[in-house]
């Protein structure tokens, strides 16, 4: 399985998914998180991706996307399906999990690239 795959949990083998896996059969996952504030907002899943010993989720709100805004978080699930969202405790874990996101992303534009050069042939 390719690392993507790996990333984006998919196993299905096709090759034209929008998702970044490559597979061609995934919408995309919103989930609704609520704020401090008790403010809920709509998300895209971007990414969860490891971190040490620890796994983290990205998460994109659909509202306002001008501002670029991601939100990072701890993500913990659990083998009954469920799963948390944990706040992340300090700077330096925070720094941590914003270098891994953005490598992740940096991995994904080097990709497109790649696409479109492949395209133009």
């Amino acid at each position: 399985m390719s690392e993507d795959k790996e990333l984006f949990g998919c196993d299905c083998g096709d090759d034209d998914c929008g998702c970044g896996c490559g597979c061609g059969d995934h919408e995309e996952e919103i989930m609704t998180i609520t704020l401090e504030d008790g403010t809920e907002v709509e998300c895209a899943i971007i990414a969860i991706f490891p971190v040490e010993d620890k796994d983290y989720i990205a998460l994109l709100p659909l509202e306002n996307q001008e501002d670029g805004e991601v939100y990072l978080y701890g993500f913990e699930e659990y083998e009954d399906g469920t799963f948390e969202l944990l706040s992340i405790e300090s700077d330096k874990e925070y720094e941590g999990v914003t270098k891994a996101f953005d490598e992740i992303l940096d991995e994904a534009e080097l990709d497109e690239l790649f696409d479109e050069d492949e395209d133009l042939e």
